[in-house]
């Protein structure tokens, strides 16, 4: 086999049987070789792949040694990169929401009062309707901001099933559509208990879910269906974080996809595909999720669009 890249960026055991048995059943651990950032970065083009080659000591009875290769796709890299960006992003945008917020909040403040002491001053009764217009686009644009900023509370610390978290938003669901949504579930009943804030998980999958449906609803989407699932990984890396168990909850539907010229900025606050969309839905479900070291991603095309929610599991 030829080997087109440096030797060194590969695994490359040479030895008999039991020392090459003894470095896969973890009793031996030699060094591997160090690769630099750019060495990973291009090692995360490879596709998923473990090769080894051996000659089998049946082939002859003299072999003694054999050389092992084995090359392990590092495109996990990429993913925990872009997982790092994400999170960046998601801090980067939340800290500038907060600044505007502050910015438009004091001034709102005192627009909102200044109506109310216009309206008790003048003694025509006639412009009572303009002050109110102005009282009323005050508190709106003040509830708008909060909604951007989100909850200040910390996350409440209790045992959390996922599936009850699942079903509460299905019931939701299913009422708004009226028996026009089919929903399929697919669920790992071995998912334990973890602590979590459960009314911030049913609020981040909700939102998820009703963009999904109003999407389906606007695309008039035949015979729309969500289908949510629940699974388990172990060992799982979210951002720089190497957790041992995380939930992995996919909410999948058959709608139009999302368009392209949304896919980067998807979770930014005011970006919606829909006309009478806020954009804040995912926005919000994202800041959620990070409040519990977890993490949101998406794969989307045409006729299918799939959301994965990933939360790391600190049992009860």
């Amino acid at each position: 086999m030829v080997v087109k890249e440096p030797a060194s960026h590969f695994t490359i055991l040479r030895g008999n049987l039991k020392q090459i048995k003894k470095h896969y059943t973890g009793h031996s651990k030699p060094a591997l070789p160090s690769l630099n950032v750019k060495q990973r970065l291009f090692y995360t083009t490879l596709a998923r792949l473990l090769l080894i080659i051996a000659l089998a000591p049946s082939c002859t009875q003299k072999v003694t040694h054999l050389l092992l290769i084995e090359i392990q796709g590092r495109d996990r890299l990429l993913k925990i990169s872009r997982e790092e960006q994400i999170i960046s992003k998601q801090e980067t945008t939340r800290e500038l929401v907060r600044g505007l917020a502050h910015e438009i909040k004091n001034p709102l403040g005192g627009i909102r009062g200044a109506a109310q002491l216009l309206s008790r001053t003048v003694p025509d009764n006639s412009l009572d309707e303009y002050t109110n217009i102005i009282i009323e686009e005050a508190d709106r644009l003040r509830d708008l901001v909060d909604r951007l900023l989100g909850s200040n509370q910390l996350p409440k610390q209790e045992a959390t099933n996922i599936h009850e978290v699942l079903e509460r938003v299905c019931q939701l669901v299913a009422v708004e559509q009226v028996g026009s949504l089919h929903i399929v579930r697919d669920y790992d009943p071995s998912i334990p208990e973890f602590i979590s804030d459960k009314s911030q998980l049913i609020q981040a999958t909700l939102n998820i879910c009703r963009n999904a449906v109003q999407a389906m609803v606007e695309s008039e989407t035949v015979k729309p269906t969500l289908k949510l699932k629940t699974r388990t990984k172990s060992q799982f890396t979210i951002g720089n974080q190497r957790h041992r168990l995380v939930a992995h909850i996919t909410i999948e539907d058959n709608g139009p996809g999302i368009p392209a010229q949304l896919k980067d900025n998807l979770f930014y606050p005011m970006v919606s595909g829909r006309a009478a969309g806020t954009g804040l839905g995912l926005s919000i479900a994202q800041s959620l999720i990070n409040q519990h070291n977890g993490i949101i991603e998406y794969d989307s095309e045409a006729g299918r669009t799939a959301f994965s929610i990933y939360l790391p599991l600190k049992l009860a």
